[in-house]
């Protein structure tokens, strides 16, 4: 059936014309895209040139000010709620971010646990306690394993705080969080932020790996690899002057409006709060 998400494949992502806008201007415009299922997607350009936005556009959390697109046969920006419920946030600070004093166990559980509560399908509620906690387990088993994350080899085990974890180790957890719900988008953000370059070529790999084996990929990164889509959102000219002159330089990635919050179908509004719930804490 058309505009149904199909749990198993990547999803398509297609953009034309599209465009953030805030109190300060346009955060990025004219974006154009198109990607198979997938694809490795890197959205390049420089820090405050609205790679997050677009990040948070194309994962159903932000809303256009210009511009349409699609994920997964679902409209930008008409059918934002159903994006949601198709995509996840890997390592997006400020919106899906790990808690430093939590350990890498307790971030899977509590995953996994919101997972169950608000992102399986209504009639896995009704499945036995111990059949629901043996899927939440292998689900969790399938995530770390495609993340490449190996528990055994971390300071403590999977009782290690995130704090003592180093930059690559918690980006493989921020992704396994999020292969959790087996999204057929996944976004990170900042993906070569702080990593030596053997670690980027790490991160890439995995990435590309998680895409390979049919999940699309959307990476905001300051430089792309070679065999990426690539989008940028290096600002107009003539828009960055006239945010200088206004407002002074712009160092921030940060959203320029508030990530969309209602649910544009009325008979989902239940839905919609669930995904924000599972989004909006901890990761």
């Amino acid at each position: 059936m058309e505009g149904t998400p199909d749990q198993g494949a990547g999803a398509a992502v297609t953009a034309e014309g599209l465009g953030v806008k805030g109190s300060r201007g346009w955060a990025f415009r004219e974006v154009a895209l198109t990607a198979e299922p997938g694809a490795l997607i890197a959205v390049e350009g420089p820090s405050g040139s609205g790679r997050t936005c677009l990040l948070l556009t194309l994962t159903g959390r932000m809303r256009p000010a210009a511009g349409q697109g699609s994920v997964g046969g679902f409209r930008v920006p008409q059918q934002m709620a159903r994006i949601r419920r198709i995509s996840a946030l890997a390592h997006v600070p400020g919106v899906s971010e790990l808690d430093p004093v939590l350990t890498v166990a307790e971030h899977l559980r509590e995953r996994a646990l919101l997972q169950r509560r608000f992102g399986d399908a209504a009639r896995g509620l009704l499945r036995p306690r111990r059949e629901r906690a043996a899927a939440s387990r292998a689900a969790i088993d399938a995530a770390v394993q495609a993340a490449g994350l190996d528990l055994e080899t971390l300071p403590k085990g999977p009782r290690t705080a995130v704090r003592d974890l180093e930059r690559l180790e918690a980006l493989r957890l921020s992704v396994a969080l999020a292969l959790i719900s087996r999204p057929r988008l996944l976004a990170v953000d900042d993906t070569d932020l702080k990593l030596s370059d053997t670690e980027r070529d790490e991160a890439w790999a995995l990435l590309r790996g998680l895409a390979a084996s049919g999940t699309t990929v959307l990476a905001v990164c300051s430089q792309a690899p070679e065999d990426a889509v690539v989008v940028s959102t290096r600002p107009v000219e003539a828009d960055a002057e006239e945010r200088a002159e206004t407002h002074g330089p712009d160092n921030k990635d940060e959203p320029e409006n508030e990530p969309e919050s209602e649910d544009e179908d009325k008979n989902k509004d239940e839905e919609g709060a669930a995904d924000a719930l599972a989004e909006t804490g901890r990761a």
